[in-house]
């Protein structure tokens, strides 16, 4: 039996996220409801987030030092849905930085069964502490930097 990661795995410098539909996140007709793609995302997101941080402790530990109190919110999302996904489908959700800047950063994710892409996204990020944007901390940015230098190789 092959053991997939809770919180997923870093690839090729994009997140991959393993999830099954339940019936919960279906509407009436079987089909997985479009908010429930928004909540596969977001544990993408927060995941990926999480394992730089497990991987690089020192790294979020600056970062706190620099902005208590830190923290993403998506500012916007731009999301395309494809096809529809099912009761019991495996999906794999890919999130991927793109475009780290200033104060935010564009992050690519896509939603997959397989080879097929069933949803895309592209979701605008912004760091804030103390409840106002401020610049991403360069440690930080040269993480999420890195990722996406070696997601676009």
């Amino acid at each position: 039996m092959t053991s997939i990661p809770l919180d997923g795995e870093i690839r090729d410098g994009r997140h991959v996220l393993t999830v099954r539909v339940y019936y919960e996140d279906t509407d009436f007709t079987g089909i997985v409801y479009h908010a429930s793609y928004l909540r596969f995302m977001e544990r993408g997101r927060t995941n990926y987030l999480r394992m730089i941080g497990a991987d690089h402790r020192a790294l979020f530990e600056e970062t706190a030092k620099e902005a208590p109190g830190f923290a993403f919110v998506v500012r916007s999302m731009n999301i395309d849905f494809l096809k529809p996904a099912r009761m019991d489908d495996v999906l794999e959700v890919l999130t991927e930085p793109h475009d780290v800047k200033g104060a935010s950063a564009m992050v690519r994710q896509r939603v997959t069964r397989g080879d097929e892409l069933l949803v895309e996204a592209h979701v605008r990020v912004a760091f804030i502490s103390g409840g106002r944007a401020r610049p991403i901390p360069k440690p930080l940015r040269i993480a999420m930097k890195a990722d996406q230098d070696a997601a676009q190789s």
